[in-house]
């Protein structure tokens, strides 16, 4: 072998990447096979080792939602019009789990694939988009077991009804796991840099639940609390809350102003975190 053969004679040569946008479809459709194999590591190894397995994707929001009702609902006495509570709010958190559940598995991505990303090279964005994916097939069962309350409380006399808004719910769904995946390429850039920033996710969370409407209904806040109704009306997640009840339920109202604010401030952090997700990828091993 000639030792003085041109690097350009190589069939590939591994570099940083040099625009900080740069999504690289093509390279993430090249590894493709990869993507599923964490899609399918995600869906099996979470609930692998425990006693209930995949229930526990069911009896989360049954629970929660049951939870929500006594509390707000029956305790507070939060009018749900004429959609019974328990429907009301488990529409809510079937869709906010889709989004919390992208956030939490993307959040902290650098920090739990350090072992990974230091032996072998990849698109690293494959790591946290196999999270959203992965993730999109749970809310499909959760979505499920709503279809089966949203059809028990019909034939029980609700008054429920359909809308062709509701063509749009995958659009809205689609839009809750890029914000969703955003955010978490965000945090986890940061987490490399300063460990104890992921302690504040999980109750960022929360109180993020409250100020995005998943148990009641936007009006109630702007009426109740006018002082406070800006923090409600300002945060995208709660247009994409109320938008996913009227799609769902025929109850409330479709912000197109709310909508397209939602849209805006989605693309500008999934682009923003996409930029520093690419620009640590290039150190985060010397701090992770």
């Amino acid at each position: 072998m000639n030792h003085n053969q041109d690097t350009n004679d190589w069939l590939f040569e591994i570099t940083p990447k040099n625009k900080f946008f740069s999504l690289n479809l093509k390279e993430i459709w090249q590894y493709k096979d990869l993507l599923f194999l964490f899609v399918k590591r995600d869906l099996i190894t979470v609930y692998k080792q425990t006693v209930l397995g995949p229930l526990w994707y069911l009896i989360q929001p049954l629970f929660t939602s049951i939870t929500f009702t006594i509390i707000f609902n029956n305790v507070a006495g939060i009018n749900t019009g004429k959609v019974p509570p328990f429907l009301f709010n488990l529409a809510g958190i079937t869709v906010w789990n889709y989004f919390t559940a992208c956030l939490n598995g993307t959040s902290d991505t650098f920090k739990a694939n350090a072992a990974i990303f230091g032996k072998v090279y990849f698109p690293r964005i494959i790591t946290p988009l196999s999270v959203v994916i992965s993730n999109l097939l749970k809310f499909g069962i959760q979505f499920m077991i709503f279809i089966v309350f949203y059809i028990f409380f019909y034939f029980k006399g609700a008054d429920l009804s359909l809308n062709v808004s509701i063509l749009l719910f995958p659009f809205l769904i689609v839009v809750m796991g890029i914000l969703g995946l955003g955010l978490g390429m965000l945090i986890s850039s940061m987490v490399t840099k300063y460990r104890d920033f992921s302690n504040l996710v999980s109750f960022g969370i929360q109180l993020l639940m409250y100020l995005s409407a998943v148990m009641y209904p936007m009006e109630l806040i702007k009426e109740k609390l006018p002082k406070f109704g800006w923090l409600v009306a300002y945060n995208p997640l709660a247009y994409t809350i109320e938008s996913s009840r009227y799609m769902l339920l025929n109850i409330g109202e479709i912000s197109l102003l709310g909508l397209g604010y939602t849209i805006i401030v989605t693309i500008t952090v999934f682009f923003s975190g996409l930029l520093i997700f690419n620009k640590t990828e290039k150190s985060f091993i010397d701090t992770v």
